[in-house]
Parts: structure tokens; C-alpha cells; sequence
């Protein structure tokens, strides 16, 4: 079950350090139909509702040619996220796993990410389906698909293999 910010036996929480400026800028704006985490599905589906994905002007212009593709990767900030959880339970069944090994929201920087199908356009703004993130969720980027391309080079020698 999804919650609001307890923690649970055996999850183990730290002092995060002080931010520090990555340089992040938001781009625009998600709008969806969730207001709170607990209604808030865990994964995006693509016959989910249909979100609007807004970008702040001057960004508009960077969406010149989106239409070519059919998904895109976005990544936004889970504004409302905890950020201090180092070992959490999210099923709340007793196993606890570390924050790097699951898709938990609750991360040290909450980057969230989802591949939408984009249904249209309309000027700045996208129209996709697939997200599941909080209404008035910060956007940071938005790509095409990474799996609609083919490496650009073949292997070389001395490139990292699986197995070495």
C-alpha cells in the first residue's frame, strides 16, 4: 500500500546532506488526474488517462519534430517524495530491499520517469498517456524512446562485454 511519509519496521532512514545545485531547470508542468500518492497508480499504463505534459515558454520550440515518434521517455521530479530512506519495505510484508533496488518515488533525487504514448499536440503543450506521477509534477526532459533506435556504432574491441 502506498503512504504518506511513515516509516515502517526495518526501513532505515538518514540525514540527507545539504542540496546542493545540480543545475536543474523545470521546463514545464505535468497535469494528471492524481492529487495524492495514494490514489496514484505505481506504474503508468498506456490505455491510462489521457495527461498533459506543458512546457514553459521559451520550450515550446524544442518540440518541433516530436510527432515522428510514437513513445517518449519523460522524466520529472517527484516533488513530494521523501528523500532520506537508504533501506524501505514498500509492500509493508516485513523485506526490506535497499532504495537502489527498487522504482520507489522515495529516493535521495527523486527523478521519476515513464515512457508515454504521445496521442497529440497542442502548440507547448503534449498529450500522452502512460504517466503516473502527481498532478503539477515539475518536468525535467523529455526524449524520444531510446528503444526506437539502433546503437549508432558497432561494438569495437575493448568495449565492455556482459561476461568479462
Amino acid at each position: 500500500m502506498v503512504r504518506e511519509n511513515e516509516i515502517r519496521d526495518a526501513e532505515v532512514a538518514v540525514a540527507a546532506p545539504a542540496a546542493t545545485d545540480a543545475g536543474l531547470v523545470f521546463i514545464g508542468r505535468i497535469r494528471t488526474p492524481w492529487t495524492s500518492r495514494l490514489t496514484c497508480p505505481r506504474q503508468g499504463r498506456h490505455d491510462g488517462p489521457l495527461c498533459r505534459i506543458e512546457l514553459f515558454a521559451p520550450w515550446g520550440q524544442a518540440l518541433d519534430g516530436i510527432e515522428r515518434f510514437e513513445r517518449l521517455e519523460v522524466l520529472y521530479w517527484l516533488h513530494r517524495s521523501r528523500r532520506d530512506l537508504v533501506r524501505q519495505s514498500p509492500a509493508n510484508n516485513g523485506e526490506v530491499h535497499g532504495t537502489f533496488a527498487l522504482r520507489s518515488p522515495v529516493r535521495p533525487n527523486p527523478i521519476g520517469t515513464s515512457i508515454v504514448t504521445l496521442t497529440g499536440r497542442e502548440n507547448a503543450t503534449l498529450l500522452v498517456r502512460g504517466l503516473d506521477c502527481l498532478d503539477d509534477t515539475p518536468l525535467l526532459d523529455i526524449k524520444p524512446d531510446r528503444t526506437l533506435f539502433t546503437p549508432i556504432a558497432p561494438p569495437q574491441p575493448g568495449d565492455f562485454q556482459t561476461g568479462e
